[in-house]
Protein backbone atom coordinates (compact mmCIF):
# COMPACT_ATOMS: atom_id res chain seq x y z
CA UNK A 1 0.00 0.00 0.00
CA UNK A 2 1.11 3.48 -0.47
CA UNK A 3 3.00 4.76 2.02
CA UNK A 4 1.08 8.12 2.35
CA UNK A 5 2.36 11.72 3.97
CA UNK A 6 0.23 11.14 6.84
CA UNK A 7 0.91 7.70 7.31
CA UNK A 8 4.34 8.69 7.70
CA UNK A 9 3.64 11.43 10.21
CA UNK A 10 1.95 8.61 12.49
CA UNK A 11 4.48 5.88 11.55
CA UNK A 12 7.51 7.98 13.26
CA UNK A 13 4.95 9.99 15.85
CA UNK A 14 3.96 6.57 17.53
CA UNK A 15 7.02 4.37 17.06
CA UNK A 16 8.42 2.70 20.29
CA UNK A 17 11.85 0.75 20.04
CA UNK A 18 12.23 -1.89 22.83
CA UNK A 19 15.56 -4.00 23.50
CA UNK A 20 13.97 -7.35 25.44
CA UNK A 21 15.89 -10.03 26.71
CA UNK A 22 15.89 -13.67 25.77
CA UNK A 23 15.61 -16.59 28.16
CA UNK A 24 18.53 -18.11 26.24
CA UNK A 25 20.86 -17.82 23.63
CA UNK A 26 18.89 -17.93 20.11
CA UNK A 27 19.82 -17.21 16.47
CA UNK A 28 23.12 -15.97 17.91
CA UNK A 29 20.90 -12.99 19.85
CA UNK A 30 20.71 -12.57 23.87
CA UNK A 31 18.39 -9.49 23.22
CA UNK A 32 15.85 -8.81 20.80
CA UNK A 33 15.69 -5.21 19.17
CA UNK A 34 11.85 -4.19 17.53
CA UNK A 35 9.91 -0.86 16.65
CA UNK A 36 6.69 -0.69 17.12
CA UNK A 37 4.15 1.64 16.10
CA UNK A 38 0.57 2.18 15.88
CA UNK A 39 -2.06 2.49 13.18
CA UNK A 40 -5.62 2.46 12.74
CA UNK A 41 -6.43 -1.39 12.84
CA UNK A 42 -3.77 -1.38 16.16
CA UNK A 43 -0.21 -1.70 16.76
CA UNK A 44 2.39 -3.52 14.33
CA UNK A 45 6.27 -4.64 15.02
CA UNK A 46 9.26 -3.69 12.33
CA UNK A 47 11.93 -5.82 13.87
CA UNK A 48 13.81 -6.87 11.25
CA UNK A 49 17.46 -7.97 12.33
CA UNK A 50 19.95 -5.49 12.73
CA UNK A 51 22.63 -6.97 10.08
CA UNK A 52 19.82 -6.87 7.53
CA UNK A 53 20.43 -4.30 4.78
CA UNK A 54 17.64 -1.55 3.88
CA UNK A 55 15.90 -3.27 0.66
CA UNK A 56 15.35 -6.36 2.90
CA UNK A 57 14.10 -4.12 5.82
CA UNK A 58 12.13 -2.20 3.82
CA UNK A 59 9.97 -5.43 3.08
CA UNK A 60 9.33 -6.04 6.97
CA UNK A 61 8.18 -2.71 6.91
CA UNK A 62 5.86 -2.96 4.11
CA UNK A 63 4.19 -6.07 5.94
CA UNK A 64 3.15 -4.04 9.36
CA UNK A 65 2.67 -1.13 7.48
CA UNK A 66 -0.19 -3.39 6.08
CA UNK A 67 -1.21 -4.97 9.31
CA UNK A 68 -1.40 -1.19 10.96
CA UNK A 69 -2.89 0.21 8.24
CA UNK A 70 -4.43 -1.71 5.42
CA UNK A 71 -6.88 -4.12 4.58
CA UNK A 72 -6.58 -7.66 6.28
CA UNK A 73 -9.10 -10.54 5.47
CA UNK A 74 -10.83 -11.37 8.42
CA UNK A 75 -10.95 -14.68 10.24
CA UNK A 76 -13.39 -16.58 12.79
CA UNK A 77 -10.90 -18.83 14.00
CA UNK A 78 -10.00 -18.29 17.79
CA UNK A 79 -7.12 -20.37 17.95
CA UNK A 80 -4.04 -22.15 16.49
CA UNK A 81 -1.93 -25.15 17.67
CA UNK A 82 1.88 -24.18 17.75
CA UNK A 83 5.02 -26.40 18.16
CA UNK A 84 7.44 -25.76 20.95
CA UNK A 85 10.90 -24.48 20.11
CA UNK A 86 14.50 -25.90 20.83
CA UNK A 87 17.34 -23.90 20.54
CA UNK A 88 21.15 -25.52 20.24
CA UNK A 89 21.36 -25.51 24.20
CA UNK A 90 22.27 -27.70 26.86
CA UNK A 91 19.58 -27.60 28.85
CA UNK A 92 16.57 -29.12 27.01
CA UNK A 93 14.21 -29.51 29.75
CA UNK A 94 14.54 -26.01 31.17
CA UNK A 95 14.46 -24.27 27.85
CA UNK A 96 11.17 -25.91 26.88
CA UNK A 97 9.15 -25.41 30.17
CA UNK A 98 8.08 -22.12 28.69
CA UNK A 99 6.23 -23.68 26.18
CA UNK A 100 4.04 -25.78 28.50
CA UNK A 101 2.56 -28.52 26.66
CA UNK A 102 3.40 -29.19 22.64
CA UNK A 103 2.61 -32.25 20.23
CA UNK A 104 5.69 -30.79 18.10
CA UNK A 105 8.72 -29.59 18.73
CA UNK A 106 11.36 -27.73 16.36
CA UNK A 107 14.73 -28.80 17.39
CA UNK A 108 17.78 -26.45 15.65
CA UNK A 109 20.52 -28.11 14.35
CA UNK A 110 23.97 -27.50 12.77
CA UNK A 111 24.77 -24.49 14.47
CA UNK A 112 28.25 -23.26 13.77
CA UNK A 113 29.75 -23.98 17.37
CA UNK A 114 28.30 -27.80 17.58
CA UNK A 115 29.03 -31.13 15.86
CA UNK A 116 26.60 -33.26 14.31
CA UNK A 117 26.93 -35.39 17.74
CA UNK A 118 25.42 -32.22 19.64
CA UNK A 119 22.63 -32.50 17.19
CA UNK A 120 21.90 -36.15 17.65
CA UNK A 121 22.24 -35.70 21.48
CA UNK A 122 19.47 -33.27 21.48
CA UNK A 123 17.34 -35.13 19.41
CA UNK A 124 18.16 -37.84 22.11
CA UNK A 125 16.90 -35.56 24.90
CA UNK A 126 13.68 -34.22 23.55
CA UNK A 127 12.88 -37.97 22.77
CA UNK A 128 13.36 -38.98 26.00
CA UNK A 129 11.73 -36.28 28.17
CA UNK A 130 8.84 -35.61 25.32
CA UNK A 131 8.56 -39.60 24.02
CA UNK A 132 5.29 -38.26 22.32
CA UNK A 133 6.45 -35.22 20.52
CA UNK A 134 6.67 -35.10 16.99
CA UNK A 135 10.26 -33.54 15.52
CA UNK A 136 11.03 -31.12 13.35
CA UNK A 137 15.15 -30.24 12.53
CA UNK A 138 16.14 -27.02 11.59
CA UNK A 139 19.07 -26.31 9.82
CA UNK A 140 19.11 -22.88 8.37
CA UNK A 141 21.14 -24.37 5.77
CA UNK A 142 24.15 -25.44 6.98
CA UNK A 143 24.29 -28.71 6.25
CA UNK A 144 25.88 -29.45 2.82
CA UNK A 145 24.35 -32.59 1.03
CA UNK A 146 26.40 -35.33 2.46
CA UNK A 147 25.91 -34.21 6.04
CA UNK A 148 21.96 -34.12 5.51
CA UNK A 149 21.81 -37.25 4.31
CA UNK A 150 23.99 -38.94 7.36
CA UNK A 151 21.59 -37.20 9.92
CA UNK A 152 18.78 -38.51 7.69
CA UNK A 153 19.77 -42.02 7.53
CA UNK A 154 20.45 -42.18 11.52
CA UNK A 155 17.25 -40.62 12.56
CA UNK A 156 15.61 -42.88 9.87
CA UNK A 157 17.01 -45.62 11.43
CA UNK A 158 16.26 -44.73 15.34
CA UNK A 159 12.70 -44.14 14.15
CA UNK A 160 12.86 -40.95 15.50
CA UNK A 161 8.99 -39.35 14.98
CA UNK A 162 10.37 -36.37 12.29
CA UNK A 163 8.02 -34.39 10.62
CA UNK A 164 10.43 -32.98 8.00
CA UNK A 165 13.84 -31.29 7.90
CA UNK A 166 13.60 -27.22 7.58
CA UNK A 167 16.11 -25.73 5.27
CA UNK A 168 18.75 -28.33 5.83
CA UNK A 169 21.06 -27.06 2.60
CA UNK A 170 21.61 -23.86 1.17
CA UNK A 171 20.30 -23.60 -2.23
CA UNK A 172 17.61 -24.37 -4.05
CA UNK A 173 19.47 -26.54 -6.43
CA UNK A 174 20.79 -29.10 -3.61
CA UNK A 175 17.78 -28.80 -2.24
CA UNK A 176 15.83 -30.48 -4.88
CA UNK A 177 18.60 -32.90 -5.05
CA UNK A 178 18.82 -33.72 -1.93
CA UNK A 179 14.75 -34.06 -1.91
CA UNK A 180 15.19 -36.59 -4.32
CA UNK A 181 17.74 -38.61 -2.31
CA UNK A 182 15.39 -38.38 0.94
CA UNK A 183 12.79 -40.90 -0.64
CA UNK A 184 14.89 -43.35 0.73
CA UNK A 185 13.85 -42.83 3.98
CA UNK A 186 10.82 -41.68 3.68
CA UNK A 187 11.54 -37.76 4.91
CA UNK A 188 10.06 -34.30 3.74
CA UNK A 189 12.04 -31.37 3.06
CA UNK A 190 10.40 -27.80 3.92
CA UNK A 191 11.62 -24.77 2.50
CA UNK A 192 12.38 -21.68 4.96
CA UNK A 193 14.93 -19.78 3.71
CA UNK A 194 14.92 -20.71 0.28
CA UNK A 195 11.76 -18.95 -0.17
CA UNK A 196 12.01 -15.24 2.03
CA UNK A 197 15.60 -15.31 0.85
CA UNK A 198 15.16 -15.54 -2.54
CA UNK A 199 14.01 -12.91 -5.55
CA UNK A 200 11.13 -15.10 -6.25
CA UNK A 201 9.56 -16.95 -3.31
CA UNK A 202 8.06 -19.63 -5.74
CA UNK A 203 11.14 -20.82 -7.66
CA UNK A 204 11.59 -23.67 -4.55
CA UNK A 205 8.03 -24.96 -5.37
CA UNK A 206 8.46 -24.55 -9.25
CA UNK A 207 11.77 -27.09 -8.81
CA UNK A 208 10.16 -29.60 -6.78
CA UNK A 209 12.59 -29.10 -4.31
CA UNK A 210 10.62 -28.61 -1.09
CA UNK A 211 7.40 -30.88 -0.16
CA UNK A 212 6.30 -27.87 2.37
CA UNK A 213 6.63 -24.04 2.41
CA UNK A 214 7.52 -22.15 5.67
CA UNK A 215 6.45 -18.99 5.11
CA UNK A 216 7.06 -15.93 7.62
CA UNK A 217 4.70 -13.12 7.07
CA UNK A 218 7.01 -10.23 7.61
CA UNK A 219 9.74 -10.85 5.52
CA UNK A 220 6.89 -11.87 2.80
CA UNK A 221 5.76 -8.55 3.13
CA UNK A 222 2.52 -8.94 4.32
CA UNK A 223 -0.59 -11.37 5.46
CA UNK A 224 -2.07 -11.01 1.53
CA UNK A 225 1.31 -11.59 -0.43
CA UNK A 226 1.74 -14.63 1.93
CA UNK A 227 -1.29 -16.20 0.82
CA UNK A 228 -0.96 -15.04 -2.59
CA UNK A 229 2.23 -17.15 -2.01
CA UNK A 230 0.55 -20.09 -1.00
CA UNK A 231 -2.18 -19.82 -3.96
CA UNK A 232 0.70 -19.86 -6.55
CA UNK A 233 2.89 -22.65 -4.63
CA UNK A 234 0.27 -24.94 -4.34
CA UNK A 235 2.16 -26.59 -1.38
CA UNK A 236 0.95 -27.26 2.44
CA UNK A 237 2.41 -24.58 4.36
CA UNK A 238 3.34 -24.03 8.06
CA UNK A 239 3.39 -20.66 9.56
CA UNK A 240 6.53 -19.32 11.53
CA UNK A 241 7.49 -16.16 13.46
CA UNK A 242 10.71 -14.37 13.07
CA UNK A 243 11.35 -14.40 16.91
CA UNK A 244 8.63 -11.35 17.45
CA UNK A 245 6.98 -9.68 20.63
CA UNK A 246 3.46 -11.03 20.81
CA UNK A 247 2.48 -7.89 18.69
CA UNK A 248 4.19 -9.37 15.45
CA UNK A 249 3.14 -12.90 16.32
CA UNK A 250 -0.44 -11.84 16.36
CA UNK A 251 0.37 -10.99 12.27
CA UNK A 252 1.25 -14.03 12.09
CA UNK A 253 -0.89 -16.18 13.66
CA UNK A 254 -3.89 -14.44 11.69
CA UNK A 255 -2.20 -15.53 8.30
CA UNK A 256 -2.11 -19.10 10.00
CA UNK A 257 -5.57 -18.78 10.98
CA UNK A 258 -6.61 -17.79 7.52
CA UNK A 259 -4.47 -20.46 5.81
CA UNK A 260 -5.50 -23.62 8.04
CA UNK A 261 -2.53 -25.45 7.57
CA UNK A 262 -3.05 -28.76 8.81
CA UNK A 263 0.56 -28.27 10.61
CA UNK A 264 1.39 -27.00 13.86
CA UNK A 265 2.69 -23.51 13.53
CA UNK A 266 5.78 -22.12 14.12
CA UNK A 267 4.49 -19.01 15.95
CA UNK A 268 5.03 -20.04 20.03
CA UNK A 269 8.51 -18.41 20.21
CA UNK A 270 7.07 -15.51 22.35
CA UNK A 271 8.26 -17.91 25.20
CA UNK A 272 11.30 -17.59 24.24
CA UNK A 273 11.65 -13.98 25.21
CA UNK A 274 12.33 -13.21 28.95
CA UNK A 275 9.84 -10.41 28.73
CA UNK A 276 7.33 -9.19 26.34
CA UNK A 277 5.24 -6.08 25.54
CA UNK A 278 1.50 -6.95 26.74
CA UNK A 279 0.29 -8.63 30.08
CA UNK A 280 -1.64 -11.03 27.84
CA UNK A 281 1.36 -12.06 25.81
CA UNK A 282 0.56 -14.89 22.88
CA UNK A 283 2.68 -17.53 24.54
CA UNK A 284 1.52 -21.54 24.15
CA UNK A 285 -1.49 -22.75 26.47
CA UNK A 286 -1.60 -26.66 26.51
CA UNK A 287 -0.26 -26.49 22.41
CA UNK A 288 -2.27 -23.29 21.24
CA UNK A 289 -2.21 -19.75 20.96
CA UNK A 290 -5.15 -17.32 20.39
CA UNK A 291 -6.14 -15.10 17.47
CA UNK A 292 -6.05 -11.59 18.66
CA UNK A 293 -4.63 -8.11 18.04
CA UNK A 294 -2.36 -7.45 21.37
CA UNK A 295 -2.38 -3.88 23.25
CA UNK A 296 0.91 -2.36 24.70
CA UNK A 297 1.31 -2.56 28.64
CA UNK A 298 2.85 1.02 29.05
CA UNK A 299 4.16 -0.49 32.57
CA UNK A 300 6.09 -3.42 31.00
CA UNK A 301 7.83 -1.11 28.39
CA UNK A 302 9.49 0.68 31.14
CA UNK A 303 11.91 -2.22 31.85
CA UNK A 304 12.77 -2.76 28.32
CA UNK A 305 13.16 0.45 26.82
CA UNK A 306 16.14 0.84 24.20
CA UNK A 307 18.55 3.00 24.87
CA UNK A 308 19.46 6.53 23.14
CA UNK A 309 21.98 4.81 20.40
CA UNK A 310 19.53 1.98 19.37
CA UNK A 311 16.97 4.06 19.52
CA UNK A 312 18.48 7.02 17.02
CA UNK A 313 19.82 3.84 15.24
CA UNK A 314 16.15 2.28 14.75
CA UNK A 315 14.50 5.82 13.52
CA UNK A 316 17.08 7.02 11.08
CA UNK A 317 16.85 3.27 9.87
CA UNK A 318 12.74 3.91 9.83
CA UNK A 319 13.28 7.37 7.93
CA UNK A 320 15.52 5.36 5.04
CA UNK A 321 13.06 2.77 4.90
CA UNK A 322 10.06 4.82 4.56
CA UNK A 323 11.32 6.83 1.87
Amino acid sequence: MEITPEIREQILGTAKVLSIPMRTKFRGLTTREVLLFEGPNGWAEWSPFTEYEDEEASIWLKAAIEWAFGDIPKTDVKTIKVNATLPAVKDVRKTLEPFGKFEVVKIKVAEPSQTLQDDLDRIHQVREHYPDARIRLDANGNWDIETALKIAKTIYQENVPLEYLEQPVRTIAEMAELKLKLQEFNIKIAADESVRKVSDPLAVAQANAADILVLKVAPLGGINNALAITKDAGLPVVVSSALETSVGISMGAHLAALLGSEYASGLGTAALLAEDVTDTPLIPVDGDIRISRVDLDSTRLEDIEATKREVDWWFERLRRSLK
